[in-house]
């Protein structure tokens, strides 16, 4: 086992210019992403044949840092585009096309494919790689699942890497049953809570650190961190992180309502608020209702297409953190039939990381006997992750 010692260390030879105090920061200062601190990293840069895994969240305030970079003369050579692709505009679960990027002409190459993690003959020509994607904090959003393939391939054939690092907006929160590596998936990765409460770069430098990719000591990784932030600080995104999720009450209520992938009911993909309803067109209601249709983003067929399905709104519901309300609730109402409640129990499984979730909501378990059960779990991981925390820990008290 790693000492202490030998695991701040790794972390402070990633970090450039690290917050490490809630003293240092001033309330009163404004919040700056690692891509807006251009200074830091331009230098980096020079000289250097570049590979960008970014999609439509990698701005410097209105320009993407694509075009940033190449108003700097930096030689971007390669782009990596990870689910919903490199502009942000294919549905969840697309298959994503190599190609050219019409505007710049540059060689995009697709992380949500065939294949997930990048070739030799797509690294071979590029000096450094940087990872600029805003995450949700959540673990099944795959986003960190392709910075953990860039980062073994960057490992694996000897090329530095640099995280530019962005609000967590679900940061306040360590929630959820820790991972077990039986059901590890491209939703989930790592031993990690569902949220786990870390920006992407405290992960990447905790995946280094507790070397979950392979040649894990060989990876030169250096992370920007942001200026001025604390995890429990409100962060609303500029740019809506995926086609899914378009707003600030869908990321809130995404930790709480992503189970619901595995069940038949819809949470509003093909309609103007998915992730904010949850709905099921076998059970008679009065007062909500809803129908989702083929739309941009949800073009694949969405659950319950074309139906007429009654449920909740959420739209308006003060939700922070998980809860386990809504799966509970629906359960209850599928009670004659509760095994098809989970009617993806494979997938389900994948999501909470465990199979212990889903026996526990069928064997009645409450929810605050669920909760307490994941404690032991996150006890260790609130002590594991101490040592990559760019900014100062914090931890909201759970609904």
């Amino acid at each position: 086992m790693k000492t202490l010692g030998w695991l701040l260390l790794g972390v402070l030879c990633c970090v450039v210019a690290a917050t490490s105090a809630a003293s240092t920061i001033n309330s009163n200062s404004k919040l700056l992403t690692g891509a807006e601190q251009t200074e830091k990293y331009l230098p980096l840069l020079q000289g250097k044949r570049v590979g960008l895994l970014v999609n439509q969240t990698s701005l410097i305030g209105e320009q993407h840092l694509v075009d940033a970079l190449l108003a700097h003369d930096i030689d971007v050579t390669a782009i990596f585009a990870p689910e919903h692709g490199f502009r942000g505009n294919h549905d969840a679960g697309a298959e994503i096309a190599s190609g050219r990027d019409e505007q710049t002409g540059i060689a995009v190459w697709s992380m949500y494919g065939e294949s997930k993690k990048p070739s030799a003959e797509q690294l071979q020509q590029l000096d450094i790689i940087i990872f600029d994607i805003q995450d949700v904090g959540v673990r099944y959003y795959t986003y960190i699942s392709s910075m953990h393939y860039m980062m073994a391939a960057a490992a694996e054939f000897g090329i530095p890497m640099l995280i530019l690092d962005r609000p967590n907006p679900n940061g306040a929160y360590v929630d959820g049953p820790v991972l077990d590596l039986a059901f590890q998936s491209f939703v989930g990765m790592h031993p990690i809570p569902l949220l786990h409460g870390m920006t992407v770069g405290e992960l990447a430098l905790m995946i280094k650190g507790e070397r979950w990719i392979e040649h894990a000591a060989k990876l030169q990784l250096t992370v920007i961190p942001v200026a001025n932030y604390r995890r429990e600080l409100p962060y609303e995104l500029p740019v809506p992180p995926s086609p899914n999720l378009p707003n600030q009450q869908a990321i809130k209520l995404y930790p709480s309502l992503g189970f619901f992938e595995a069940t038949p009911l819809s949470v509003g993909r093909g309609t103007p608020f998915p992730f904010q309803v949850l709905g099921y067109d076998r059970f008679a209601a009065d007062g909500f209702a809803f129908k989702p249709v083929s739309t941009p983003g949800a073009a694949l067929t969405p659950p319950l297409m074309d139906k007429q399905v009654y449920g909740e709104d959420l739209r308006r519901v003060s939700t922070n953190g998980l809860t386990l309300a809504y799966l509970m609730r629906w359960y209850q109402l599928f009670s004659a039939n509760a095994s098809d409640m989970f009617s993806s129990p494979a997938f389900m499984d994948k999501l909470a990381g465990t199979d212990q979730l889903r026996l526990q909501i069928a064997q009645g378990l409450s929810e605050a006997n669920i909760r307490q059960s994941w404690q032991p779990a996150l006890q260790q991981f609130r002590k594991q992750r101490q040592p990559y925390l760019l900014y100062p820990d914090f931890i909201a008290e759970q609904p």
